[in-house]
């Protein structure tokens, strides 16, 4: 705790300073341009992965980068990404996964959560995940079906985000992307799902959709 402390210390003499005109621009309102949503583990860092600055990123947390599907949770995660969709006008919603989950370890394997009652009631919203990996990657072991689950569990994340509304109808617009990233905090590689290629390919070699788009047209018109 006392290093915490320090560190708020630190903060106001420091870090604040620096930035005192970006907090008080700040104070007027906040415009985020993209929805960050991960794990809580302690090893993940969005605005320290991303460098970035406050007020860039609206985020939410929870065991597992879970956002129940449509009428499945009274919890907060509807009502948050609602809020960042239609009310903020975010652009871009991120599901990030990570390395060594451990949300995702005890989707595989719930005996983990026999003594968590609250944790393992969480973890049935990503129940479609532990069957896609039973179903389909049930050959893998240890490491490699984990890294599995927790790619395969973003791409589930970002189909239930579809079933909200909020989401939906921006969707229709065609003012909001999806993206689904997989950090590897242990080495700092970022994958990024090109729905294109149909699986996780290194941010650099990623494509936004209108770049994917640019490039088709680009691909016509020299036919």
């Amino acid at each position: 705790m006392q290093k915490l402390i320090q560190g708020i210390h630190e903060f106001q003499n420091q870090d604040f300073t620096e930035l005192k005109g970006l907090f008080e621009q700040l104070a007027k309102g906040q415009q985020p341009e993209t929805l960050f949503i991960t794990c809580s583990d302690s090893r993940i860092d969005p605005g320290k992965l991303t460098r970035s600055q406050p007020g860039e990123l609206f985020i939410i947390r929870n065991a597992g980068n879970i956002i129940p599907p449509h009428g499945a949770s009274n919890g907060g995660e509807a009502a948050t990404v609602e809020y960042a969709v239609a009310a903020l006008g975010v652009k871009h919603i991120i599901v990030c996964g990570h390395s060594h989950c451990g949300a995702m370890a005890a989707v595989l394997d719930p005996s983990q959560t026999n003594k968590l009652p609250a944790v393992a009631s969480w973890l049935g919203h990503a129940e479609t995940t532990r069957r896609i990996i039973d179903e389909h990657y049930a050959k893998l072991k240890g490491k490699r079906q984990l890294m599995a689950a927790v790619e395969e569990n973003v791409l589930v994340q970002l189909e239930n985000l579809r079933t909200l509304p909020s989401v939906a109808s921006r969707l229709v617009q065609g003012d909001l992307v999806l993206h689904g990233w997989v950090y590897k905090f242990e080495t700092g590689e970022v994958f990024a799902y090109d729905p294109e290629a149909g699986q996780f390919v290194e941010l650099a070699m990623y494509q936004l959709p209108q770049q994917q788009a640019a490039a088709r047209k680009g691909e016509l018109r020299t036919v």
